[in-house]
């Protein structure tokens, strides 16, 4: 199993630490698999700094795709994409 560690913004890793922020939403720019660990460790953006504090999460199902994979790009392009916490 691997370990990762990603920068979160500060807004982030508080709703991750409180437990209501449940899922991540990445650019695709690295490997990660389920059962890998994630460090996330805040920066602030306006600083440029690193805070000190990070979470370490393993990882569930990891879902990884394209704009293209879903036969929809036009739409994607003009709304986005949205992930859905199911619960």
């Amino acid at each position: 199993m691997a370990i990762i560690k990603k920068k979160i913004w500060p807004k982030y890793f508080d709703l991750v630490s409180s437990g209501k922020k449940k899922f991540e939403l990445r650019v695709h720019d690295f490997e990660i698999n389920e059962g890998d660990t994630l460090i996330l460790e805040e920066w602030d953006p306006e600083t440029k700094q690193y805070t000190g504090r990070q979470i370490e999460k393993k990882a569930g199902y990891v879902l990884a795709c394209k704009l293209d994979d879903f036969g929809q790009e036009d739409l994607i392009k003009e709304h986005g994409l949205i992930v859905i916490s199911l619960e």
